[in-house]
């Protein structure tokens, strides 16, 4: 590598750092830049170590020996981005590490951000989620720690997800579960759902009702629930006579409008705290954040020194 290309090279180095004193200096032009270096290497006594510290202070110390110039050209590129631009690109190509950072950083201010703006909706919404005097609410009323379910009777994996609900209702008795209709799969399910709301308000066993629907192979509709809700004492024909009424119809519409406003698509999604919980994620996983949530009243809780990750 020639004398010239040395410098010219570690100099690049510095602007690509953010450490070049060039760009201080307004309105060198590569020509000028060229001369500079081509100076500073006559200048410099050999042998010389000429690491990044050295040409910085070499390169000011020089410019602070040139006569003023005029105020340059505003259109005058200091740097020629036709030979800036590949340099920065092979020396992002052998450092790719540099690319990989940037992107985990880019991803955590995304999550960050998501995570900001749940929070924000929520406690907007909180009054809908958790107050409705018409949801179904389970386990212990008055419970320190409340996990909303949104579901669909003909969802698979709300099929799959009942045992971890009916696990956590018997093992904890400071749990409050909310469940709230969800029907997005079919027109069956939005029958079933008709049906479910006016279970829910009568006098019976809803947890019953809801677990046999569950549990009955094949497609989950009309005539399903009113089998269930039957089953408990009620009376099909006025279930079915009242399931397209406007009350009946706007419990479940508040869940839809709740659903949209937290761009809740699938089921089963599950709430609690601060946080949207789409998918059957398992009962450790909600073990874990009902846990979390009365250590540290959020499902995320801070990590304290030595904690496993």
């Amino acid at each position: 590598m020639s004398r010239l290309t040395v410098p010219l090279v570690l100099i690049a180095g510095l602007v690509i750092g953010g450490l070049g004193v060039f760009v201080t200096r307004p309105g060198l032009t590569e020509a000028q830049v060229r001369e500079i270096a081509q100076a500073v290497v006559a200048e410099t006594p050999k042998p010389v170590s000429l690491d990044k510290a050295a040409v910085e202070t070499i390169v000011a110390d020089f410019l602070a020996n040139q006569p003023s110039q005029n105020t340059p050209d505003p259109q005058v590129a200091e740097l020629d981005p036709g030979k800036l631009n590949p340099m920065i690109e092979t020396f992002l190509m052998e450092n790719p590490s540099i690319l990989q950072r940037v992107s985990d950083k880019l991803q955590q201010e995304v999550v960050a951000k998501r995570k900001e703006e749940t929070r924000i909706q929520l406690a907007a919404l909180k009054a809908e989620i958790y107050e409705d005097p018409e949801h179904i609410v389970l386990g212990n009323p008055d419970g320190d720690v409340t996990l909303v379910e949104m579901f669909d009777y003909n969802c698979g994996y709300c099929r799959q997800a009942l045992p971890d609900l009916a696990t956590l209702l018997d093992e904890d008795p400071n749990l409050r579960v909310i469940l709230k209709e969800f029907p997005i799969l079919s027109q069956g399910s939005v029958e079933a759902a008709r049906i479910a709301v006016q279970v829910g308000k009568a006098e019976v066993d809803y947890w019953t009702f809801h677990q046999k629907l569950f549990t009955v192979p094949g497609k989950i509709d009309k005539a399903v629930a009113l089998r269930a809700a039957s089953d408990l004492g009620l009376n099909p024909i006025t279930l079915e006579m009242s399931m397209n009424t406007p009350a009946v119809a706007e419990v479940i519409d508040r869940n839809y409008r709740i659903a949209d406003e937290l761009k809740i698509t699938g089921t089963p999604t599950y709430i609690i705290g601060d946080e949207i919980i789409p998918g059957a994620v398992g009962l450790d996983q909600l073990r874990a954040r009902i846990a979390n949530m009365r250590a540290c009243g959020s499902t995320e809780c801070p990590q304290t020194p030595g904690q496993p990750g």
